[in-house]
């Protein structure tokens, strides 16, 4: 009688409810533990392929299915054999996996994208909010002009790799425990381009790149924040074997404004005036960033008090219209009094309300993140 089979779950160590990469970690922790050609202690085979025979059916969504409604009796032979199930996606991910090579082949070398590039490009608060045009340096690879990027010397042209015949690849014929095997390398000689330069390009030196230094003329659109992007489409380092050029990254970085701070298309401005200006009213001048602007202060205005100032802030990015400016009136109560200035104050205290009681009404800041919507 055939011995009884363990619960799938149990010989991987996993409990039931265990996902797919925890079935997976733990398939490659046993592989490793108990393959025959890493353990040579007897039963190691038979505990290999128990393994593998377990992960078959619990990487898989239907056979798994299957298998908790109904055990070992819910599956049929077809879904326990061949090696294609084996936790690294057939044989070939086996092979990388343990012996450090792989049986796949590798398409010749064709051509490949240029890298991409970045630039930190520092503008002022203004510019941002209005847009600009910047010019910038950099330093990239480019097609080289001498060989047009064959990297061989003009009149002379690559020849057939000997070492692949212009495959580029190495084939070679290996022994393991599953047999004999076609492992697929990439041809070290040409490097998998299935050519060789006999004549190197004295310009590039086989390279098919060279070094250069250009000039762009970077387009910032207004209303662009910190930290955002604008990318330059194919001005990034050439390709190689014709293949495209890499873009270039401006990353923005915006100065801080000397008074404006910015909350997405909103600019805020802090904004002192005296208690005569507060108390009795006043038309004060405030910047913006269209230049200074008039602005009403109502008598009895209190700090904290906000106004809004509508479409005097930032151009909203790829749309239309502006955002505002949010003035926050700060009252100052002053400290240098000379003898004049303390005794009228004192005259008018004496007709003022001297007790002091605690502020029922809401705080600063709550009126603030009112006023703001935040």
């Amino acid at each position: 009688m055939a011995p009884e089979k363990r619960d799938y779950y149990e010989v991987l160590g996993v409990p039931r409810e265990a996902s797919k990469e925890d079935i997976r970690s733990a398939f490659r922790r046993l592989a490793r533990q108990y393959h025959p050609d890493v353990n040579k202690e007897p039963g190691a085979a038979e505990k290999f392929k128990e393994i593998n025979e377990a992960y078959q059916v619990l990487s898989d969504d239907e056979k798994r299915a299957r298998y908790d409604r109904f055990g070992h009796a819910g599956l049929d032979q077809s879904d326990l054999g061949g090696f294609e199930g084996f936790g690294f996606g057939g044989l070939d991910e086996i092979f990388e996996d343990f012996f450090g090579f792989s049986t796949r082949g590798t398409a010749r070398q064709g051509p490949s994208r240029g890298a991409d590039l970045r630039y930190d490009l520092e503008i002022s608060f203004e510019e941002a909010a209005f847009g600009c045009q910047r010019e910038i340096e950099i330093t990239r690879l480019e097609t080289c002009p001498n060989c047009r990027g064959s990297g061989a010397e003009p009149g002379t042209r690559p020849t057939r790799c000997p070492e692949c015949n212009g495959y580029g690849q190495i084939r070679r014929a290996q022994q393991s425990i599953f047999g004999s095997f076609i492992n697929v390398s990439t041809c070290p000689r040409c490097g998998g381009r299935g050519e060789v330069i006999t004549t190197p390009c004295t310009m590039c030196r086989g390279a098919q790149r060279v070094e250069r230094r250009r000039k762009l003329s970077v387009d910032i659109p207004a209303g662009v924040d910190d930290g955002m992007r604008v990318r330059l489409t194919g001005e990034g380092e050439a390709g190689t074997l014709g293949g495209p050029a890499g873009n270039l990254y401006v990353v923005l970085h915006v100065k801080p404004h000397r008074y404006f701070r910015r909350r997405d298309d909103d600019i805020l401005l802090s904004i002192n005036i005296n208690i005569v200006q507060a108390a009795l009213g006043a038309e004060i001048r405030v910047p913006t960033l269209n230049g200074e602007q008039k602005l009403s202060i109502p008598p009895g205005t209190q700090t904290g008090t906000v106004f809004r100032l509508k479409g005097k802030g930032i151009p909203r990015l790829n749309r239309g219209g502006r955002g505002d400016e949010v003035v926050i009136v700060n009252v100052v109560v002053p400290t240098n009094l000379d003898a004049s200035q303390k005794r009228l104050l004192a005259e008018l205290g004496k007709t003022l309300d001297n007790e002091a009681r605690p502020e029922e009404e809401k705080s600063f800041f709550e009126r603030l993140r009112e006023a703001l919507g935040i």
